[in-house]
């Protein structure tokens, strides 16, 4: 495919990058728990990486949109792969914490920084069917990574796996100083950064939603209705488990099929890119996405369940690809780093409120109406966003190529 070809340096990294990160998580929860057997040591790594890119979304964005971001990627990655290297020689359970929490706060600086990146190398034209072309490679990580990562460590050990992932980050920086230069400036001023900055810098984000209002509102719709959806991501095992009684074996084949449907849908959303817009990715994804998430609880057998799951990797593929085009195309280069920060903080918040009130509800109540209702209201935000793109006023104050 032309895509590949004409991206394969950016693809390879981030792809690689990511296969890693799938085998460091199986690798990292096993060193976790032979360390400490304990569910609640396993449960904290989830909660150490949201809460390192809230308190740095607090001021990375202002250190990102001042910075070389080509630079800031490929430190990133050098510094990620040192703390990782370091991950097998840690006895201490609140040691590995902290290698986790810095390497959250060097993943809260490489993601709007590639965001930035792309948004200038790869061409509007090309936009749609490389975010689903990258989302491809992520999905596929999701696949191999696991299965990899059981190789690797039937052959050797855990710490082989994790170094392997700290080689991942190391290829993908040399991968990034090899791609173009797309910022002229590549001694870019050096400001210190104080109060007065981040200040001055919050005020530039919020009146550029004041003045983006359908912008705003596509943003905030879309992510309401994801964080919900990502809620529901957190009691797929239980459900699977305690509703279905589906086998361990079983649920590892359900995600697994979930991924193949992913890549199936990755596929079908760069072969359509030029056909569809930006917009019918965003609402006719979101939409179709949020049901096949209410679909999945409401299945009362295995075989409806591995449907609702094949078609929701599919769905969600043109879901992401749209909104990434869309977020690439919308926010100005000058202050996406800033921007993307303050999100990050914003949408980390309310996945956690969103996740902690879903699991209570089900604690309280049944398990599958909580999640039911949950999905309802998400299709519910769905259709509000597909509204509103339909509306005058989205066609008026968001940009041509996306509507």
């Amino acid at each position: 495919m032309r895509i590949i070809r004409k991206y394969r340096l950016i693809l390879f990294g981030f792809g690689f990058s990511y296969l890693g990160n799938w085998v460091n998580l199986v690798a990292l929860n096993l060193l976790v728990w032979h360390l400490t057997e304990s569910p609640t040591a396993m449960a904290s790594i989830f909660i150490v990486g949201p809460i390192a890119r809230i308190l740095t979304s607090f001021f990375a964005g202002s250190i990102i949109d001042r910075s070389n971001k080509q630079k800031l990627m490929i430190y990133s990655d050098i510094i990620r792969g040192i703390l990782i290297l370091l991950l097998p020689f840690t006895s201490s359970i609140w040691l590995i914490y902290g290698v986790l929490f810095l390497s959250n706060i060097a993943s809260s600086f490489f993601g709007p920084s590639s965001t930035y990146y792309i948004s200038k190398y790869v061409p509007d034209k090309d936009k749609q069917s490389f975010n689903a072309i990258l989302g491809i490679f992520s999905s596929g990580s999701f696949l191999i990574g696991p299965a990899l990562a059981g190789f690797i460590i039937a052959l050797s050990d855990v710490s082989v796996a994790i170094w392997f992932n700290a080689l991942t980050f190391f290829v993908c920086a040399l991968a990034i100083f090899k791609l173009p230069v797309v910022d002229g400036r590549q001694d870019m001023h050096r400001q210190r950064l104080t109060w007065q900055m981040l200040k001055e810098d919050y005020g530039i984000v919020y009146a550029y939603i004041k003045k983006e209002r359908a912008f705003a509102k596509v943003f905030l719709y879309f992510q309401g209705a994801l964080m919900i959806a990502f809620a529901l991501d957190s009691q797929e095992a239980t459900f699977i488990k305690q509703n279905l009684q589906a086998s361990d074996s079983l649920y590892g084949v359900m995600v697994s099929i979930a991924g193949i449907g992913a890549i199936i849908g990755g596929a079908m959303a760069a072969r359509y890119a030029k056909r569809f817009s930006t917009r019918q990715y965003i609402i006719y994804g979101l939409l179709l996405t949020t049901i096949c998430y209410t679909l999945f609880y409401l299945s009362p057998n295995v075989a409806m369940a591995i449907i609702s799951f094949i078609a929701l990797g599919i769905c969600m593929s043109f879901c992401n690809a749209g909104y990434s085009t869309f977020y690439q195309l919308s926010v100005p280069s000058a202050i996406m780093g800033r921007f993307g920060s303050v999100s990050t903080m914003g949408v980390n918040m309310l996945q956690i409120v969103f996740t902690l009130a879903l699991g209570m509800l089900a604690d309280w109540l049944s398990l599958q109406l909580v999640c039911i209702v949950f999905g309802i209201l998400a299709i519910f935000i769905s259709l509000v966003l597909y509204v509103f793109m339909h509306s005058k006023s989205a066609y008026e104050g968001l940009k041509e190529e996306i509507v």
